[in-house]
């Protein structure tokens, strides 16, 4: 009896370490996408798009960036399928300076 409830517990006790690391994994992914876009962001008001581009891909890996620039303002999107196929994604703006 005593072998069942240790087996149970101890399966118990190996998802919620599962589910944690996970979800750490996810919460370290959302803060990458929130870096790349604000990095890419940053780069693309300085007039370097493509930088900002391949900058926000090498911060995140596999990440679909999307850069839409318009007169007054730069809006970029990252975005990503995370741990368990979690979307994940993070917008940064920015206000393109002057040349």
């Amino acid at each position: 009896m005593a072998t069942v409830e240790a087996a149970i517990a101890v399966s118990a006790l190996l998802m919620a370490m599962w589910l944690g690391a996970n979800g750490l994994a996810a919460v370290t992914e959302q803060m990458r996408c929130a870096d790349a876009a604000r990095e890419a962001a940053r780069l693309t008001a300085r007039g370097e798009q493509q930088r900002g581009a391949e900058a926000a891909t090498r911060i995140v890996s596999g990440a679909n960036v999307v850069v839409d620039t318009q007169a007054d303002a730069i809006k970029v999107v990252v975005s990503k399928r995370g741990p368990l196929g979690l979307p994940l994604s993070a917008r940064a703006f920015a206000v393109p300076e002057p040349r």
